[in-house]
């Protein structure tokens, strides 16, 4: 079995490339970034861009490749976006029409990629502070819900936030929320902790990404802004072809968590 946790991004991503790989990223290179994906066609990349800036919780942005370029110069330099995310999904006026393991059939020369930050970026710190990460223990996905939580809108983009949760031991709370306020390019602090209805989440145990975790005695439900807003953002604004990562299936960068931690 291959130890994915102790390669480098660059022998994960061509495993990737090959499609060798073909699974959620948690626990991935331990230490380095993860990213979500976002691509849009040019006449959208600043609508996009700038409901990013105005949702920076949700849609921290780490790069911005140029027009037609799948080359994210500052994470991954001489990567290829088409090829070296484990599953993408194509969203097309709002519905998803396909997902699959690279985008030769979807590439087009008018296309901007972002890159946003992801929560699995700062699990190291979580597990440096003796938190336990139910997913990756139970080797499943990271459980993801959509809220009641508006987004601020940006041109044509408009939703709800999507959040992710880690159920965390009731004394580690304080020290879950520490450790991940570090690190705000990445989601940074919880955006709730507890009671999911209070944030339009009806059932715990149904996320509407990922897979559930189980929650036991003593743990609380904490929730982190989550880098699949976008995609309830194409549901509901039903743009004319926007592309992601499948929910935790991202893309490995270059850089180490640490290069992005504020204090």
């Amino acid at each position: 079995m291959l130890d994915l946790a102790n390669m480098t991004p660059e022998q994960v991503r061509g495993l990737i490339g090959k499609n060798q790989i073909n699974q959620p990223t948690s626990g991935m290179c331990t230490g380095h970034i993860q990213a979500n994906v976002v691509i849009v066609p040019k006449s959208l990349a600043y609508d996009f861009l700038l409901f990013a800036q105005r949702n920076p919780k949700s849609c921290p942005v780490l790069d911005v490749t140029d027009v037609g370029s799948s080359e994210p110069r500052l994470m991954a330099k001489g990567a290829d976006l088409k090829t070296e995310v484990p599953k993408y999904r194509i969203y097309k006026h709002g519905d998803l029409v396909d997902e699959v393991s690279d985008l030769k059939d979807y590439w087009r020369d008018d296309l901007v990629c972002f890159l946003l930050g992801c929560s699995f970026s700062f699990e190291s710190a979580l597990l440096n502070a003796s938190i336990p990460i139910r997913h990756i223990e139970d080797h499943h996905n990271v459980p993801m819900y959509l809220t009641n939580i508006d987004t601020e809108p940006a041109g044509q983009f408009h939703g709800k936030m999507v959040v992710s949760m880690r159920p965390i031991p009731y004394k580690l709370v304080t020290r879950a929320v520490q450790a991940t306020s570090r690190f705000p390019q990445v989601h940074g602090a919880p955006i709730h902790i507890g009671d999911p209805s209070l944030i339009g989440i009806n059932d715990i145990h149904s996320p509407d990404f990922g897979d559930a975790s189980i929650i036991k005695a003593g743990e609380v439900p904490v929730f982190w802004a989550c880098g699949v807003t976008p995609q309830s953002i194409a549901m509901t604004s039903k743009p004319e072809l926007m592309i992601t990562h499948a929910p935790g299936y991202m893309f490995i960068c270059d850089p180490k968590d640490e290069d992005l931690a504020v204090l």
